[in-house]
């Protein structure tokens, strides 16, 4: 076989694997602390034990798994001070994410964001995984008028390791009382109209609404 066919293969292997693990680990499919044997997974997903162990290495730089010295990989645990710690850095990193991307934001960055926005609100009568990406799209659009790839980076992984206490947490009545999509919908609102002020205010109470209904969940 060409040797690049071979490693593209690879390549393409190892993103199916990932994609696969990251979703159950952040869905609640694989509990936090289950070790994460490669023979069982390489059976379970198809595919050879490399494409498992790299797959199994981009989560551990994720964090959303354990590397166990001489022992393997499990599932990263969680806490609800890991869960605080999280949602404070959240805050601040997209605080200034989102005020810089509203100050920057053309009139593509606003479409794009609209779009967004439609789509989130269409995926919410589909599966779980959908939405849940329509969902990350919108707030990652909302700042991707930021001009730092780096604090971008920062934020989609925080936005991950939120999410996973999100649906772990599970769901509850309490929960339902709160207009989501009216969140969503004052804080597009407010970035159309380059409110830098009111978009950094109603996002960061979307947040911390968010998370003061999950820490109550968290054991």
């Amino acid at each position: 076989m060409d040797k690049a066919v071979s490693s593209t293969s690879s390549q393409s292997s190892t993103q199916r694997v990932y994609l696969a693990l990251r979703s159950d680990i952040i869905f609640g499919r694989i509990q936090p602390g289950e070790r994460l044997k490669i023979d069982t997974l390489k059976d379970s997903l198809d595919t050879g034990a490399s494409p498992v162990r790299e797959a199994l290495s981009l989560l551990t730089s994720d964090q959303l798994v354990d590397r166990i010295d001489q022992r393997g990989f499990r599932v990263a645990a969680t806490s609800k001070e890991q869960f605080q710690e999280i949602l404070d850095l959240r805050c601040r990193l997209e605080g200034l994410a989102v005020r810089e991307s509203v100050e920057n934001g053309d009139a593509e960055w606003e479409e794009a964001l609209v779009l967004a926005h439609h789509y989130m609100v269409r995926a919410r009568q589909k599966d779980q995984e959908t939405f849940e990406a329509c969902h990350k799209g919108f707030h990652m659009a909302l700042i991707s008028a930021c001009n730092s790839p780096i604090l971008l980076r920062f934020c989609n992984q925080l936005y991950d390791l939120n999410v996973r206490y999100r649906y772990l947490a599970g769901k509850s009545k309490g929960y339902s009382r709160r207009d989501v999509d009216a969140e969503h919908q004052s804080i597009l609102a407010a970035a159309a109209e380059r409110d830098v002020e009111a978009v950094s205010s109603r996002l960061m109470d979307h947040y911390r609404s968010t998370g003061a209904f999950l820490a109550d969940l968290i054991d």
